[in-house]
């Protein structure tokens, strides 16, 4: 007699751990790597990308690394004016976040008018300079910008029609009850200011 093909019966294949565990890994990682989205930077650990980009709009936006971690102030109410008064100008920009530990910066001149693309050294807070301070857990400022270590401003665009102003900064300052320096770097502002 003849044995007949069964075309209706199949062997089960046996599939070891390995296998198994292989199979899986692959299905995890395409699944993680097809749903990438290189554009999203919302979870980036890079502390440049989590500052607000360098805009020239009136955005409401300031940040900076102080010792390489972010400070973003995003409440779009922080403290800016220019103003001219008695001849003189002055500015002000002061930005804060409050949380687990409280920090202020400030940068202004007294009787100093703003040049554009001009690097502007931040010393002390005198007449006809302009400065920084950098507090922590109060207003009062603890490290402060001087001639023997100045930082540096830069003011892109100065739009008086509209009350727009942005810059960019970078100051090191020692916080005199400890010794403590703090380096802000990538320092960068655009909002709108009160004449």
């Amino acid at each position: 007699m003849k044995k007949r093909n069964n075309y209706f019966s199949f062997r089960t294949p046996v599939l070891s751990i390995v296998e198994v565990c292989f199979g899986i890994s692959f299905l995890v990682f395409a699944t993680l790597f097809s749903s990438c989205n290189n554009d999203d930077d919302n979870g980036s650990t890079d502390p440049i990308s989590q500052l607000p980009p360098a805009t020239q709009t009136g955005e409401g936006t300031f940040g900076c690394l102080v010792n390489g971690e972010p400070f973003v102030d995003n409440s779009s109410f922080f403290n800016c004016f220019y103003q001219l008064v008695d001849g003189e100008y002055y500015f002000g920009l002061t930005a804060q976040i409050n949380g687990d530990n409280y920090v202020q910066i400030d940068i202004g001149s007294l009787k100093s008018e703003i040049q554009i693309n001009t690097s502007l050294e931040l010393k002390e807070r005198e007449d006809g300079n302009f400065y920084a301070w950098l507090s922590f857990d109060c207003i009062c400022p603890q490290g402060k910008t001087n001639s023997n270590l100045p930082g540096n401003l830069t003011i892109t665009k100065l739009d008086e029609s509209n009350n727009i102003i942005s810059g960019a900064f970078e100051f090191t300052v020692i916080n005199p009850n400890t010794g403590d320096i703090y380096e802000i770097t990538e320092g960068r502002f655009d909002t709108q200011f009160t004449q």
